[in-house]
Parts: C-alpha cells; structure tokens; sequence
C-alpha cells in the first residue's frame, strides 16, 4: 500500500515537472497559456454561467493537453529519426492537425460563450 502511495505521488511530481517544461520551453504552449488566462479573466469580467465555464475550461484543457502530446509526439519522432523522413513529417502534421481541431473547436466555443456577452450587453 505505501509503495503504491509513494509511486502515485512521484508519478504527480512527474506530470507537475512535465507541464513546467512545457510552460517554459514550448511556445505554443505559453501562446495558449497566455489566452487561456485572457478568456478566464474574461470569465470572471463578464460572469459567465457554471456550465460556459465547464465548456471553457474544458476546451482549455483539451487544447493545452493536445498540445503537450504534440510536442511529444514531435520530439518522439526527431529523437528516433533526426534527420528530415517524409514519414516522420507525415507524423508531425498529423499531431499538429489534431491540434487544430481542438483549437478551432475551442474558438467556437469561446465565440458561443462570449458573443452574447460582448454585443448583446452594448
């Protein structure tokens, strides 16, 4: 039982380290840091109902983990194969990709939230 304790609890170091290497080494993950702290100000500015803000936190959530795991994928591929392969390109576009559908759905969102706060309240 202590070791499963102990290993959970390194396991948690591990993820906290990981999303600080992240903040501080990937940019596209300091961009999305940046507008996620933006629209929860926003949040908070405009008052926003529990449920927009579990559909907001929920997009940032998914953008920011696709994110990390695209950065993983891509540092994967050039870790096994450093020089230019079209099949690794292949792979990284497609990483990049998922990112863009959870972007752009994350947009979406923001607009459905936002826009009848922003231009109904004028």
């Amino acid at each position: 039982m202590y070791d499963f304790i102990t290993g959970r609890i390194k396991g948690g170091g591990y993820a906290i380290k990981g999303a600080w290497l992240l903040l501080k080494h990937e940019p596209s993950i300091q961009v999305q840091f940046v507008l996620a702290i933006l629209v929860t100000a926003a949040g908070f500015y405009f008052d926003i109902t529990a449920t927009e803000w579990i559909l907001q936190l929920l997009a940032i959530g998914l953008v920011m983990g696709t994110e990390g795991l695209n950065t993983a994928i891509e540092n994967i591929a050039d870790f096994v194969h450093p020089d230019y392969h079209i099949k690794i390109g292949l792979i990284k576009d497609v990483a990049a990709g998922a990112v863009f559908f959870t972007a752009v759905i994350a947009a979406i969102i923001g607009v459905i939230i936002y826009f009848p706060y922003i231009f109904y309240t004028l």
